[in-house]
């Protein structure tokens, strides 16, 4: 479906840029862009690397772990559903811990794995259960302690503080998350006044 959105924007675009004369700055500004695109990868690439080290060395000695189980008690409170032994905290968790270190990229492996193991809680249904719906939710919204990403663009575009956003952004990010979690509790307790057995609640 986004391929196919994506096309009909570049179709539009260039229909538009040949009726308005305007074709060769299209083409122009679609190489510096490629360029630019190129320069924004390496840059990237550096910080990305950088930070998924970390994670792995801090998964290696045990700080993932230590994390989870001081992550337990919200665990529990944000997915009652999944048994408190379970190696899908160990994944919620990690991708918890990416998010609000901004590592989007870092994190998104975690959330692929941990959306698998809550399939396999839900049976196998190609219905969302409450608890993959709140964990989307969270994700969507994700508290950001240190937005990496963001200053790294900031940064490569020549902000003269490209850590300003920090305050800014944790405020944003604690406002929406905060909403997301009380919306995902309280469609949690509708569904289950309603009587369904909790599938596509949030």
């Amino acid at each position: 479906m986004l391929n196919k959105l994506w096309g009909i924007m570049l179709l539009a675009g260039i229909v538009v840029a040949a009726f308005t004369g305007k074709i060769g700055d299209a083409g122009t500004a679609a190489i510096d862009s490629s360029k630019e695109a190129v320069t924004l990868c390496i840059a990237m690439l550096g910080v990305m690397s950088m930070w998924t080290g970390i994670m792995n060395v801090a998964k290696r000695a045990g700080l993932i772990d230590a994390m989870t189980k001081a992550l337990r008690p919200a665990l529990r409170f944000l997915f009652p559903d999944i048994p408190a032994d379970h190696v899908v905290n160990e994944y919620i968790a990690a991708n918890m811990i990416a998010n609000m270190l901004g590592l989007g990229w870092a994190a998104t492996p975690y959330g692929l794995k941990a959306m698998e193991q809550m399939k396999e809680l839900n049976e196998g249904s190609h219905i969302a259960s409450a608890d993959m719906c709140t964990f989307l939710i969270i994700n969507i919204s994700s508290l950001q302690l240190i937005p990496v990403n963001i200053i790294a663009y900031r940064s490569q575009y020549g902000s003269v503080s490209p850590t300003s956003i920090i305050g800014m952004g944790l405020i944003a990010t604690l406002v929406s998350t905060a909403v997301g979690i009380i919306f995902a509790t309280l469609m949690r307790k509708v569904q289950k006044k309603s009587g369904n057995r909790g599938d596509g609640a949030v």
